[in-house]
């Protein structure tokens, strides 16, 4: 089965790793965090580096690439240097992306929307989400073995729920789905008009009430764990995505369980 390990989540820093827990291996999605977070936080979920096999990158603003130089320079000393993966254009437009990868002559691929990755004993398919960035992506990753199968959605940084991303991520198990800004907080707070403007925009971040229709669009009875990401420190509380969601799925009547992401803590979902 899969796992999700969130080792942060907001605009301070984003890392998480999805874990095929069949065969210890894992993906890397994003790493704007230190490296001691990075590996005290992949400690404390029980996840051996070693097992990484694969980094894939979401976009390219600083806050989800800006620690992967020292990260990938930590994994290499120990004798892991995962792949990393992105689209072209976000290769292109993020320094500090191209100078990870050359810092540990690490190999990079580049994929595209509706490409089929597969590693770490698992298919990933990219899909576009709509950000202010050179290009975004979310991901749905299938484990197959066997006879048994399954499923993990993943989408933040995204102004509205693409057609692609509606299509990726049905009937997933495990749903990790972007829940920003409560509006009314972010209308009333500290930020300048123009900021407010792009993070409320169809280029800028899920509002909990967008999270909330999302959710009641996507939740089935097969859905087992639901966490909330990109939670705004100034802009929201980590108290009302978790309510907007458990509301959700009290309405629906389905047994999901309901979890945040923190900037600061681990949080695993399973």
């Amino acid at each position: 089965m899969l796992k999700l390990h969130v080792l942060a989540s907001g605009s301070r820093g984003n890392a998480a790793i999805v874990e095929n827990a069949r065969t210890g291996e894992g993906v890397l999605v994003d790493c704007g965090i230190c490296k001691r977070d990075f590996f005290s936080r992949a400690a404390e979920a029980g996840f051996d580096v070693a097992g990484l096999r694969a980094v894939v990158v979401t976009h390219d603003h600083g806050d989800h690439v800006k620690g992967l130089g020292v990260v990938m320079r930590g994994l290499a000393k120990a004798g892991v240097c995962p792949a990393v993966h992105a689209s072209d254009a976000v290769f292109a437009a993020s320094a500090p992306l191209r100078d990870a990868v050359a810092s540990v002559g690490a190999a990079f691929a580049s994929f595209r929307a509706g490409d089929v990755l597969t590693f770490a004993g698992m298919v990933v398919h990219p899909f576009r989400t709509s950000h202010d960035a050179a290009d975004s992506y979310g991901f749905r990753f299938d484990e197959l073995a066997g006879e048994t199968s399954d499923s993990l959605g993943y989408v933040t940084d995204t102004g509205v729920v693409t057609e692609e991303a509606w299509e990726a991520l049905v009937g997933v198990r495990l749903l990790a789905l972007e829940s920003n800004h409560d509006a009314r907080m972010l209308e009333t707070g500290p930020y300048p008009y123009v900021v407010k403007q792009r993070i409320a925009s169809e280029c800028g971040h899920l509002s909990n009430e967008q999270a909330r229709e999302a959710l009641a669009r996507l939740a089935h009875e097969g859905l087992e764990q639901v966490v909330a990401m990109h939670v705004s420190q100034e802009n929201n509380t980590y108290r009302l995505p978790r309510e907007t969601f458990q509301a959700v799925i009290a309405e629906r009547g389905l047994s999901t369980a309901v979890s945040v992401a923190y900037q600061d803590r681990l949080v695993t979902i399973e």
